[in-house]
């Protein structure tokens, strides 16, 4: 399983670990995963998610799941958030026709 999240696209970014004298050796920053579970209003069911916690904070602020999925890019979300993105848009597109 990869450590990217599946909706900002944040991922593994790499860096040295400095000691006291000055030393530096590679070493890798992991982006802070949780296993979530969101609920699409458009949809009326529940999707579960490996996001970062700061992808939390962003969908709350952005008013819920489906208005984050619609204001992101496709380029930064993973082939299972694109389609709930394209699912989110077909639905509501017929919703208002």
């Amino acid at each position: 399983m990869s450590r990217r999240c599946e909706l900002t696209a944040k991922g593994v970014q790499v860096g040295h670990k400095v000691s006291h004298s000055n030393r530096k050796t590679k070493r890798r920053f992991l982006p802070n995963l949780c296993n979530v579970t969101m609920i699409s209003e458009t949809l009326g069911r529940s999707v579960r998610l490996r996001v970062s916690t700061n992808a939390i904070k962003s969908v709350d602020h952005n008013g819920g799941l489906d208005a984050f999925l619609i204001k992101a890019h496709a380029d930064d979300l993973s082939p299972k958030a694109v389609d709930l993105k394209r699912q989110i848009v077909k639905k509501k597109l017929a919703a208002a026709s």
